[in-house]
């Protein structure tokens, strides 16, 4: 069987940055398991799993613009701290929600001083090159309630209910 639509996969991955430093890797823990053409993945890894079968071990390059993106200059905002008054523990590397004009999304404090806050919506990932090795581990059709879902059910289902 290959990798194609509405197929679940189980993959072992590690993934590096351009530079060779390894960024995460499944091969010291679970296998992920998606469901294929959902939009889990990022798009050059998705892509690339295309027609591979179980068994296959291969690298896929993906740059910056098929995996998390280009950094934004404008992701980058330094707000009055006072807005944050309610929040304890604002250190950098703090991850915060925003509401924004799209709606909500992640963001990182890269910066606090005595009145302000500087906050990074970029994902940390963005901006970088990144390279996959990939083991495929399993292949199989995604059940009626996985596709439902949208999502791989483990044992006993995923606590949804009927």
């Amino acid at each position: 069987m290959k990798i194609a639509p509405n197929k679940v996969v189980v993959l072992h991955y590690a993934v590096s940055d351009s530079e060779g430093t390894l960024i995460d890797s499944s091969y010291d823990h679970t296998p992920l398991a998606i469901i294929y053409g959902t939009g889990y993945l990022i798009p050059g890894l998705e892509d690339a799993l295309v027609d591979h079968v179980v068994g296959d071990k291969f690298e896929v390059s993906v740059s910056a613009e098929n995996a998390y993106g280009e950094r934004h200059d404008g992701f980058v905002q330094t707000v009055p701290k006072a807005m944050f008054e309610n929040i304890e523990d604002l250190d950098v590397g703090t991850q915060l929600r925003a509401t924004t004009d799209e709606g909500e999304q992640t963001v990182i404090v890269i910066d606090v001083t005595d009145d302000e806050i500087t906050v990074d919506g970029n994902h940390p990932l963005a901006g970088i090159d990144l390279q996959f090795d990939v083991e495929i581990l399993e292949i199989r059709d995604a059940t009626e309630d996985e596709l439902a879902h949208g999502h791989v059910h483990g044992e006993g289902g995923c606590g949804h209910e009927h």
